[in-house]
């Protein structure tokens, strides 16, 4: 039987998925701080998990020592390299690609003139890719895109207020991000209402944040930008912000352009405002013992939040549900429920008791009568990937 294998390659981590044809998911596992003191593998095959130190120096040691996970003999579940039928990556800026690609010298040279756009992400994924390459040669590796979803927003929403010309020769333009997650949860929103088509607006919560406006199953709007940078308040990321602002540290504090780069990109947001930490779970317990800083990160992250949410209710005129996914949407009860009470009035109740429910599992947190549905739906990118993957190999 022929098996799929997702990589989602980081700065220090690899994570990798196999599945079966049938999208069955076979194992599981995560190479953690590659290349720092106490680097450490957690391998999941069943209901079976291994958790070791790991000698690993780089992503190649890494995906060597993936390969040799896949084919123990007790926790793996390939015998030969050639019973693997694709590899998925996934590829967080892929500019304006508008479906999943097969990998060649050609298409890594593509996504390495995006390295500046995703600094965070875009190095990280073709050193996993170029490493994968040389690992498993002769098996077709595909890359699939978190902007690949976004591709289908209208000319309006995706323009900057800048001359015409700099969206013809550069390229400046909204590309949005997280949107493997956006289709995987949209999807599934409308099996859970029973809609083919429903208009949904999509919350993707977690270290990086992101809103989706989707219509019918397309993405009009997000909230990202050309960079992740763009949106709302994330973990570290400022979100939307004022560009002269960046000016006028410049100018008249003496501050370094990639100095106020870096700031903006890991030392602000729920880190920056709360003083304290950049984990929602750390806020919370902070907001609990009454420190005002980690009180002064939630307002702003749920404040945020909820006005991106408002302004997709304008963009889509009816909405059948307000989807919540990702670590902060998928399990912090306190962030929905504050950013759902600024939504009563435009007909998203969410009910208390139902909302404070700990589950991993598809849910609906709405109040009865709830003119528009509030769900829970845990993400699944790997599945989402794998199956994207699947059908370029088909074609």
């Amino acid at each position: 039987m022929k098996k799929i294998l997702v990589l989602n390659c980081g700065s220090s981590s690899i994570k990798y998925r196999l599945f079966d044809s049938m999208f069955s998911q076979i194992l599981v596992g995560l190479v953690e701080k590659i290349g720092e003191n106490g680097t450490r593998l957690v391998h999941t095959k069943g209901a079976e998990t291994l958790e070791e130190k790991a000698n690993v120096r780089g992503h190649k040691d890494a995906i060597a020592l993936m390969l040799r996970m896949l084919h123990d003999r007790k926790w793996g579940a390939v015998k030969d390299i050639k019973e693997i039928s694709v590899v998925g990556h996934r590829v967080v800026h892929g500019g304006g690609m508008r479906k999943p690609s097969l990998l060649s010298g050609k298409t890594v040279r593509y996504l390495k003139q995006f390295e500046l756009l995703a600094p965070l992400h875009n190095p990280h994924n073709i050193t996993g890719i170029t490493e994968a390459r040389k690992a498993m040669p002769g098996v077709p590796q595909v890359m699939v895109f978190d902007t690949e979803f976004h591709q289908t927003m209208p000319e309006k929403a995706y323009l900057y207020g800048l001359p015409y010309e700099f969206f013809e020769k550069y390229a400046v333009r909204r590309y949005g991000f997280h949107g493997i997650s956006h289709k995987y949860v949209s999807e599934r929103a409308a099996i859970m209402l029973g809609k083919r088509k429903p208009n949904v607006i999509t919350c993707h919560l977690g270290a990086g944040s992101s809103i989706t406006a989707v219509k019918g199953g397309i993405s009009i709007d997000t909230s990202m930008g050309m960079t992740p940078l763009e949106g709302v308040m994330m973990s570290t990321r400022t979100g939307d912000l004022d560009p002269a602002i960046m000016q006028y540290l410049v100018k008249r504090y003496g501050f370094k352009y990639d100095g106020l780069l870096d700031i903006m990109n890991n030392r602000s947001g729920l880190l920056g405002l709360s003083e304290a930490s950049k984990d929602m779970r750390d806020i919370q317990d902070g907001i609990r013992k009454g420190n005002r800083g980690c009180r002064r990160a939630m307002d702003v992250f749920c404040y945020r939040v909820a006005k991106y949410i408002g302004s997709y209710f304008a963009a889509l005129g009816m909405v059948d549900a307000i989807v919540f996914t990702g670590g902060i949407g998928e399990n912090s009860a306190q962030a929905r429920g504050e950013i759902c009470s600024y939504l009563a009035n435009m007909g998203a109740k969410i009910d208390r008791r139902k909302n404070a429910v700990r589950s991993g599992r598809e849910r609906e947190i709405s109040e009865t009568g709830s003119r528009t549905k509030i769900l829970v739906i845990p993400t699944n990118e790997a599945l989402m990937i794998a199956k994207e993957a699947a059908s370029v190999v088909e074609r």
